[in-house]
């Protein structure tokens, strides 16, 4: 079984903006996960980055999706 390199596409410590990337992620159907890594930099050691991951493939389109709606939402 061929082993698939993930690269992280988009971060952020906020759930609800990380399932709208997920959710724009799915309906381009690129395979993405998210994952969850504690900040071990910040004065709060409780807060999370949680990171959007996707095939190494699938990382410009990936990109192209996440800057479309940042900025169609005016988040650039």
């Amino acid at each position: 079984m061929e082993r698939s390199t993930r690269v992280s596409v988009f971060e952020s410590d906020k759930p609800t903006e990380i399932q709208l990337i997920k959710s724009k992620l799915d309906d381009a159907q690129i395979t993405n996960a998210v994952e969850n890594n504690y900040l071990t930099f910040t004065t709060t050691p409780t807060a999370t980055s949680l990171k959007v991951m996707v095939d190494l493939n699938d990382e410009k389109k990936a990109f192209d999706v996440i800057d479309a709606y940042l900025q169609q939402n005016g988040n650039y």
